[in-house]
């Protein structure tokens, strides 16, 4: 195993109602003028946004709004964000939505209080120093950017998705009620509990140092989640199910599931990414359409944990060679892709590539992680090539 800092300060609450909380909370953590971002029309169709602004007013917290957050959310509306911000003096930033606003929030307040284009750290030339103050209404169990480091954002020109982590952008509370993610269609409901997961799995297969509570932890929770969404595809308002992947969307994200291993492998992750770029693309069902092209690419250098993934998590009795163990639980868990409406492949997901479009995003993929990225396998252009053209 490695040393770890494990750095989790968002105070979190969590259950049925606590958004009526949101003016409290902006109290305690000092916040006097507030940037409310949000996504579409969702929240002001199921009334929280009024709810939101209802609560502020009756605290007298002064705030100014900014919706329209995409999925894959956009750098053009971060600037104007950024320029809003300094026009009305918005000293805390409030994300009511899912990962989209939340990343977006993130890179505003990374705008507010740096100098120079908040696309910089994206493009990873230079580390933010601050970041506006953040707090979150989850209304998506997905990404976990309610307690994490991370955001992506996509700049426009050129299809670019990348990612930034800092711990300035963490967020300072999330309030959490499953309720709200009972609005969700179905196959966003998913995508989110295979996006959970994945955060979960690109810190479990390394081969750099692990810890058995850290695989325990990680094993539970992604048996949970598979469970709890096999439940909500028969039954979207099973509070108690929403409840367990809401919980598990940020403990997979938050550091928990990586203590003690090398930082993960990200790789899956860094493939979507492109995919989101060029394609538009949800999140979730595009890491699901390259995941088992990726594992097959990956798996006879990190055999010991696919092995033990196929065991531990998908159940697979062991039989014959470790290689033929470890195909079972990758097999097995497409099989439970697909039991959740999940893409499998790029044609499941929608997307008919071209050898161009796939060279161009192996092109950019490698550029983006400069050159070479991976710990279950370390992956050049032409291994993400390789990848990009299995999961056609």
């Amino acid at each position: 195993m490695f040393g770890f800092n494990y750095y989790t300060p968002t105070k979190v609450v969590f259950g049925k109602g606590t958004e009526s909380r949101v003016a409290e909370l902006i109290r305690e953590f000092g916040g006097k003028k507030v940037l409310i971002h949000y996504g579409g029309g969702s929240v002001m169709r199921s009334g929280l946004l009024k709810r939101v602004t209802d609560s502020l007013e009756a605290a007298d917290i002064p705030y100014v709004t900014l919706g329209g957050a995409v999925p894959n959310p956009h750098l053009g509306l971060v600037y104007e964000g950024i320029e809003l911000c300094r026009r009305e003096n918005v000293d805390f930033l409030l994300a009511v939505g899912g990962g989209s606003a939340i990343d977006s929030a993130k890179a505003i307040g990374y705008g507010v209080t740096n100098e120079g284009d908040v696309w910089d750290f994206y493009d990873y030339k230079r580390k933010a120093a601050a970041c506006l103050p953040l707090g979150v209404i989850l209304t998506i169990a997905a990404t976990g950017s309610e307690m994490s480091d991370s955001s992506v954002i996509t700049k426009e020109e050129g299809l670019v998705k990348r990612g930034y982590s800092s711990d300035y952008g963490r967020p300072r509370f999330a309030i959490m009620n499953p309720e709200l993610t009972m609005t969700l269609p179905d196959y966003q409901t998913a995508c989110g509990c295979t996006d959970i997961m994945m955060h979960t799995m690109e810190r479990y297969f390394t081969n750099g140092g692990n810890m058995e509570i850290t695989d325990a932890i990680a094993e539970g929770l992604l048996r949970t989640v598979m469970k709890n969404a096999e439940i909500l595809v028969k039954d979207p308002k099973n509070y108690d199910a929403r409840a367990e992947i809401m919980w598990a969307g940020s403990l997979s994200h938050n550091g928990l599931t990586g203590c003690g291993n090398d930082g993960g492998d990200w790789m899956t992750h860094k493939l979507e990414h492109e995919l989101g770029g060029l394609y538009d693309v949800a999140h979730g069902a595009g890491l699901a359409a390259v995941w088992g092209s990726w594992a097959r690419y990956v798996m006879a250098d990190c055999l010991p944990r696919f092995r033990r993934f196929a065991v531990n998590v998908m159940g697979v009795e062991p039989a014959g060679s470790d290689t033929e163990t470890a195909l079972k639980g990758i097999e097995a868990l497409e099989a439970f892709f697909r039991r959740i409406n999940m893409p499998t492949n790029l044609r499941e997901l929608g997307v008919s590539a071209t050898d161009e479009d796939l060279r161009l995003m192996a092109h950019k993929c490698a550029v983006g992680v400069n050159g070479a990225m991976g710990s279950a396998k370390l992956l050049r252009e032409e291994d993400m090539l390789k990848i990009f053209q299995a999961s056609r």
